[in-house]
C-alpha cells in the first residue's frame, strides 16, 4: 500500500550539535564562522544566520560530540497534527509532541527518531527574528546536513518513504543527495561503518561572499581542510573545516536548482574530476576523512553515562501522542 509521507518538509530549519568543548565551540560558531548569538545558557547556545530562521544553529554541552537533532520547517501546526497521525499509522511514536516547543524560539512541532536513532523535529510558526543584512561575507542558514549510515538504501528509503524527500543524485552507490525543496540537498547519505554525523554545510550568498568568507577565516589563522572547489553533485562550491570539538562544518554556495518535472536522477563516479570539477582542491585528506568518519552515534536517547541524553536541553515539546508501538519502520 502507498501511503503519503507524513509533511511537506519546506527547508532543514536548524541543527543542533553536541559538544565537549562548548565554550571554545560558542566563540568559534560566533566570532570566526560569522553567526549571530541569539540566546546563551549555561548549557546551550543558539546562533543564527542571516536569513529569517530564528536560529540556524544549536550547540549543546556535552561529554562526547554528537548529533542532537536535525530540524524540518512545515507550514502550519495542522501539518504537524496530520504528521503525528501519518506517524502513528506507520507504527512510528513520536518522543515529544505535537505540541508547543518549550525551547528557545518556540514554535508548535513534534520529534521522533530515525531507524539509526537519530532525533528528527519539525515546526511550525517559529519566531520571527529581525531582518538581518546579507553584505557581509557570513553565512545564510544551514543549507545540508551528511550522515554516515550503515545502511544507506534503508536510510534513504525511510527519509523519502516517511519524510518526502526525493532523490536528487548518487555518488555511485556510496552517496545519496536527498531534496526537499528546490535546492539539490538538505540532507545526504555517506555509506559508512557506523553512523554518525559526517558534517553540516552553511549557505554562502555567493561565490563571492564565500571566496571573502574564507579570506575572513585566513585572518583568523584557519585554512581549509578541503578545498576550495565546486562538487559534481549538487555543482555547490566547496570548503570544509573542523570546528573546536572536530566537528566537520562547511562554507558552500551556488547548490544547483531543481525543476522538479525535468530533473533526472544521475549515478556520479567518484573521481577527482567528478569530486572537484575545479580541480583545485586536491584529494579529501586523511585527516579530514577521520573526522568525518566521526565516532559511531547512538544518538541523543542512546543513554549510557557519556551520553549527551543527560545533558538538561529544551523542555520537552507538548505532550505524548497516544501510545503506540514503539518499532519504527519504513
Amino acid at each position: 500500500m502507498n501511503r503519503p509521507p507524513i509533511a511537506r518538509l519546506r527547508s532543514l530549519r536548524c541543527v543542533e550539535l553536541f559538544t565537549p568543548a562548548f565554550a571554545e565551540a560558542a566563540d568559534f560558531y560566533q566570532e570566526v564562522w560569522g553567526l549571530e548569538s541569539v540566546e546563551s545558557e549555561s548549557g546551550a547556545h543558539w546562533l543564527r544566520g542571516t536569513g529569517t530562521e530564528h536560529h540556524v544553529l544549536q550547540l549543546t554541552r556535552a561529554e562526547r560530540t554528537g548529533l542532537g537533532r536535525i530540524s524540518f520547517a512545515v507550514a502550519t501546526p495542522a501539518e504537524v497534527d496530520e504528521a503525528a497521525r501519518r506517524l502513528l499509522a506507520r507504527s512510528i511514536t513520536p518522543v515529544a509532541g505535537p505540541g508547543p516547543l518549550h525551547q528557545v524560539g518556540g514554535g508548535y512541532g513534534l520529534r521522533f527518531t530515525d531507524p539509526e536513532h537519530r532525533l528528527i523535529e519539525i515546526s511550525a510558526q517559529t519566531e520571527a527574528v529581525a531582518p538581518r543584512g546579507r553584505d557581509g561575507s557570513v553565512p545564510v542558514g544551514v543549507t545540508h546536513a551528511v550522515l554516515n549510515t550503515t545502511d544507506i538504501d534503508s536510510a534513504v528509503a525511510f527519509y523519502c518513504d516517511v519524510l518526502g524527500l526525493r532523490v536528487s543524485d548518487w555518488s555511485e552507490h556510496r552517496m545519496a543527495f536527498l531534496r526537499c525543496n528546490s535546492d539539490h540537498h538538505c540532507i545526504a547519505f555517506n555509506q559508512a561503518e557506523w553512523a554518525s554525523l559526517n558534517h553540516v554545510a552553511y549557505e554562502m550568498s555567493s561565490v563571492d561572499h564565500f571566496m571573502r568568507g574564507l579570506g575572513r577565516l585566513r585572518h583568523h589563522g584557519i585554512t581549509p581542510q578541503w578545498g576550495p572547489g565546486r562538487h559534481g553533485p549538487g555543482d555547490n562550491t566547496f570548503s570544509y573545516f573542523t570546528d573546536p570539538s572536530g566537528l566537520v562544518c562547511e562554507y558552500t554556495s551556488e547548490v544547483a536548482q531543481i525543476v522538479e518535472d525535468a530533473w533526472i536522477a544521475r549515478v556520479w563516479r567518484r573521481v577527482p574530476e567528478l569530486s572537484d570539477l575545479w580541480g583545485t582542491a586536491g584529494p579529501p585528506s586523511a585527516e579530514i576523512r577521520g573526522h568525518m568518519a566521526g565516532a559511531p552515534d547512538p544518538g541523543p536517547l542512546g543513554g549510557g553515562a557519556d551520553s549527551p541524553a543527560a545533558v538538561p536541553g529544551p523542555a520537552p515539546v507538548g505532550s505524548p501522542v497516544p501510545h503506540a508501538s514503539q518499532e519504527v519502520v519504513a
